[in-house]
């Protein structure tokens, strides 16, 4: 049976926006996730907010990390780049250094970036030092589409807000050169892209985790699930297992590692994830890692006005090495939880 990459999507959802939208608080957002197949590097999430509001600048994110503990980074507002390809259709979303343009609907799409980052650390990033010297950096890495879209079932919820609208993600095999702080290397590794457009909406966010793989032999596993709502009403926890062939199968996390300490690297995040047939148990320890560590009193005023009650969690954006049944990878995590849950005494 063959993969349906596209899995009853419209290909026109590939496509970015040609022109700035007239809702002030749309955006369009492509994202990576990429690790290499050793597990000696990751890009633990690089990705483009294109809010409508400043169209002028897209917010950029890049995340390089590895196993030693070193972590690259910026966040920083870059130029928007045109959106149109060599074809005439905005097939890209670019900001500053950092593009992304869909080669083909479905099937390939390409990540470049040419510019500064923080040198920095997994150990000070846990304790909320983020800044650093720059260094020059370069990547490109090319993504081959290997599992069905995963579609969240969320949109209309509060879930849905938070999750930005209208949203699928999709895991690859990517094929890459990065080059940092003057050392070069070409890998070939695998990923998870998302694709995502629509208005989000923050507040009140309480936490999540959210974790996915590709397998070397094509299984491939994703979920995100919250953990229970304060107010008691049933939360979202939503997931998937793939065999490697035909469609994705429904799941759900029985099982996950919520974040409870700000741990650097070596920290078991096995998950067990539930089907129809039956419970699955993938074993995970995180290999590289970034944290982003909130300071209320750091945020801008007219920022922290416009996130109402958001309570600025922590975050961790992770490389875990997987094992399921023997078979070993490297995927992503992303988890996060108000700082006032974290264990005290791993609070920063």
């Amino acid at each position: 049976m063959a993969i349906d990459l596209r899995g009853g999507i419209d290909p026109q959802r590939e496509l970015t926006f040609a022109e700035r939208p007239d809702n002030p608080e749309m955006r369009d957002s492509v994202s990576f996730w990429v690790f290499d197949d050793a597990g000696d590097l990751g890009l633990p999430r690089v990705g483009i907010e294109a809010l409508a509001e400043n169209w002028g600048a897209h917010a950029v994110q890049v995340n390089v990390a590895f196993p030693d503990g070193r972590v690259y980074r910026t966040r920083e507002d870059g130029a928007s780049w045109s959106p149109f390809g060599e074809d005439g259709r905005p097939t890209i979303l670019g900001g500053g250094p950092l593009a992304f343009e869909c080669v083909r609907e479905f099937d390939t799409w390409r990540m470049t970036f040419d510019g500064q980052l923080t040198r920095t650390s997994s150990a000070a990033l846990v304790n909320g030092r983020k800044t650093g010297p720059l260094v020059d950096a370069r990547f490109e890495v090319e993504a081959v589409l290997a599992v069905p879209p995963w579609v969240q079932q969320a949109e209309k919820s509060v879930v849905g807000d938070l999750m930005g609208g209208p949203r699928y993600e999709q895991l690859f095999r990517a094929r890459g050169t990065l080059e940092v702080d003057g050392a070069e290397r070409t890998f070939t590794g695998s990923g998870l892209r998302i694709r995502r457009q629509g208005v989000r909406k923050l507040e009140g966010f309480w936490g999540h985790c959210w974790q996915s793989a590709l397998f070397p032999g094509g299984r491939a596993f994703g979920y995100i699930a919250y953990p229970p709502r304060p107010d008691g009403e049933p939360t979202f926890n939503e997931g998937y297992l793939f065999t490697g062939d035909g469609e994705l199968i429904p799941a759900r996390a029985v099982e996950a590692p919520w974040l409870r300490r700000l741990q650097p690297l070596g920290e078991d995040v096995s998950v067990v994830l539930e089907t129809a047939d039956g419970r699955v148990r993938i074993e995970g320890e995180t290999v590289l890692s970034t944290h982003d560590i909130t300071d209320p009193a750091d945020v801008p005023e007219e920022m922290a006005a416009m996130l109402a009650n958001w309570t600025f969690p922590a975050l961790q954006q992770a490389g875990v090495r997987y094992t399921w049944d023997g078979e070993q990878s490297y995927g992503m995590l992303e988890r996060s939880i108000p700082r006032d849950q974290l264990e005290a005494s791993q609070n920063v």
